[in-house]
């Protein structure tokens, strides 16, 4: 025999207010921001259009679990929820083929959408393969159908993304007021540094987190950004851990951002030679390393601090170099 869980005092009050919704409306502006959850999904469970509007509208968390919602059996379509909730989304690898495509379709109806985070697509390896063009598609439509620019945009482990998948991110035109880009995992060994090099152009004036993390850069794709790079004035945080750059590659970067009075922290990636066998650190080889480096400082004359970023978690260690 089976116990059923007893429902929570929250749970309770919000059945309580939800007998009445004219009544229910009017007190949402003297609820505690606790009943808003359990409210908003009782309100969805019961099919009540103008409380879950209402809730919506005046909603005090920075979070509302759209994810809950999407995973009930519907009973209408989301514009209830797309014309309020929300200057923030996150899409989480939980999401399945189905529910991620139908969601796309109504963020060009959330005109106060500020940033967009797509992380663990990784996730997602088996569907991507069954059908290779699910996240160019889906992701194109998804940016494309944005009413209003972006402020941050951040793609996690997404490893199976094709240079054709990052070519349509980097291009997209509601990028172009990028405060935050923050690119992890995704593959950029070989490909062309013309569409990100453009979009870099493009938000000079804006950008002031540049992210570029373990994505498989080579000197070249990065030398190819250098020029536009020294021009985003606005650069606080800059990192590209984790990537093949030689020390020379390095130096032209450290040349490259001397002049960016806003850079605060700068991350750069320790050079491979410098692994030994059970991805230990050989610490003679960065000493070397951080000797050359800080003479480049030196010459550059100007005070900062970087710090170096070795590649694998078992021997994760970061090296300050400053120049003061």
């Amino acid at each position: 025999m089976s116990i059923r869980t007893p429902p929570t005092l929250l749970e309770l009050a919000g059945r309580s207010l939800l007998r009445d919704q004219a009544s229910a409306i009017s007190a949402l502006e003297y609820l505690p921001a606790e009943l808003f959850p359990p409210l908003f999904i009782q309100a969805y469970h019961r099919r009540m259009r103008k409380p879950l509007k209402a809730l919506v509208h005046a909603w005090p968390l920075t979070v509302l679990p759209l994810g809950s919602l999407m995973r009930l059996p519907p009973f209408m379509d989301l514009q209830a929820v797309a014309a309020g909730l929300i200057q923030e989304v996150e899409v989480d690898y939980t999401w399945d083929l189905p529910t991620l495509g139908t969601f796309a379709l109504y963020l060009g109806q959330m005109s106060n959408l500020q940033s967009l985070a797509l992380c663990h697509i990784k996730h997602l390896k088996k569907l991507y393969l069954e059908s290779p063009s699910f996240l160019r598609g889906r992701l194109d439509q998804m940016l494309r159908c944005l009413q209003t620019p972006l402020d941050k945009l951040s793609i996690w482990l997404c490893w199976q993304l094709t240079h054709s998948d990052l070519t349509h991110l980097f291009q997209c035109p509601n990028l172009r007021q990028l405060k935050s880009l923050r690119v992890y995992a995704a593959n950029l060994t070989d490909f062309s540094p013309e569409a990100l090099r453009a979009l870099l152009e493009a938000v000079t004036p804006t950008l002031q987190d540049l992210r570029l993390g373990n994505c498989g850069m080579v000197d070249s794709q990065v030398e190819a950004i250098l020029p536009v790079l020294s021009r985003c004035h606005q650069l606080r945080d800059f990192t590209i851990s984790e990537n093949h750059l030689s020390v020379a590659t390095v130096k032209k970067l450290l040349c490259h951002t001397a002049w960016l009075r806003s850079l605060e922290l700068q991350l750069y990636p320790v050079r491979l030679e410098c692994y030994r066998t059970q991805e230990t650190v050989d610490q003679e080889r960065v000493a070397l390393i951080r000797a050359e480096l800080m003479e480049t400082l030196r010459e550059l004359g100007q005070p900062r601090t970087i710090r170096l970023d070795t590649k694998y978690f078992s021997c994760r260690e970061f090296y300050l170099l400053a120049f003061s």
